[in-house]
């Protein structure tokens, strides 16, 4: 068989440059390449996102609803939660367990927040 494996992921959002600003400044995302104003490409360590304009709407109202979220992992949770609700950015809720709050960005993609070592 053939080797595979994850490229980057894509997500589809209304304004790419909210969405830019929203991963830099809030969640720390580099940003790598701007291809115009519908192409946003980020990078968290070897991980690449691709912001990409779309009228897509994800209107999960809770984490287990939506179709898809992503997990970012941190070594200090308490710390991590700490400077993102001085950024404006609260859990919308968890996924079963306080050590798993989880949010969403602008486009209501939905995320959590976990300590792989403590989880």
């Amino acid at each position: 068989m053939p080797n595979l494996k994850l490229g980057h992921l894509e997500l589809f959002v209304h304004d790419p440059a909210r969405s830019r600003d929203f991963y830099r400044d809030i969640l720390g995302f580099e940003v790598i390449s701007e291809q115009g104003e519908s192409f946003i490409w980020l990078r968290s360590n070897d991980r690449e996102i691709l912001l990409r304009r779309s009228e897509f709407s994800n209107e999960a109202a809770v984490y287990k609803e939506a179709a898809i979220a992503f997990v970012l992992y941190t070594d200090d949770l308490p710390a991590m939660l700490n400077e993102l609700m001085q950024k404006g950015l609260l859990p919308r809720g968890n996924d079963g367990s306080s050590k798993c709050p989880t949010f969403t960005d602008p486009d209501g993609h939905w995320f959590q927040i976990v300590n792989p070592q403590d989880h």
